[in-house]
Order: structure tokens, then sequence, then C-alpha cells
């Protein structure tokens, strides 16, 4: 898999989302980047009391680990204990109009690295 293609893929789609209800809504979103103590980070885009949303995320995440926990394992053995990767993009709307529904959604890619990897 290349994690990096993927890694563009994602935050493209979170620049393309955020572009375009930038230009919808007439309100900028802030942007906070964020850093995990145990590997990756991401960027949070937020938008508060906008001309049609009343507050909505659009965040990406790239995140590693060590060790898969036991219970990511649980019905693959053979990947107990290895490296991992995760990355996503997740989004929360809040429209104005109470007739338009509240938007959640997550795009995830998980990645089990080979046996010996670093993460």
């Amino acid at each position: 898999m290349d994690i990096e293609a993927v890694k563009a893929y994602l935050t493209g789609l979170q620049d393309r989302i955020v572009g375009k209800f930038t230009e919808l809504d007439g309100k900028p979103f802030l942007r906070d980047s964020w850093e995990r103590p145990e590997g990756g980070g991401g960027v949070s885009r937020l938008v508060e009391e906008g001309n049609l949303l009343e507050r909505g995320g659009v965040s990406f995440s790239h995140v590693l680990g060590a060790k898969l926990p036991a219970s990511a394992s649980a019905h693959r053995p053979e990947i107990a204990g290895r490296p991992w990767e995760a990355m996503g993009v997740s989004l929360v709307f809040h429209p104005r109009n109470p007739y338009v529904p509240t938007v959640h959604m997550n795009v995830r890619c998980f990645i089990a690295q080979k046996e010996g990897a670093d993460p």
C-alpha cells in the first residue's frame, strides 16, 4: 500500500470539503494542528457561527502505534503485536436551517505493518 498516496488523498479531501464550504458559507475555517505523543498527529479545521453552518469541523488524523491492541487482532491472530498506522477524515456539520440534517462522516484507513517494521 502506498501510504503517502492515501495520506495525500485524505488531506486533499479535507481541503476540498473545507474549500467548498468556505465558498458556500462565506466564513473561513480556523486551523489547529496537533501531535500525538505516541506518534502521528493531524489537522482540525473548524467554523462557528457561519451563514450556513452553526458549527462545523473537518479533521484529518494520521496516528501510529508500536503494537496492535489485542482487540484489533482478535479475529486475525497473525497480526497480533504488530506496529500500526491509521489515518482518516472525519466531519460533523450542524446547519443553521433546522430542516437540513446534521451530517457526520468518517473515512478511515487502518494499516497493520509487516512483522518487524517500525511504525
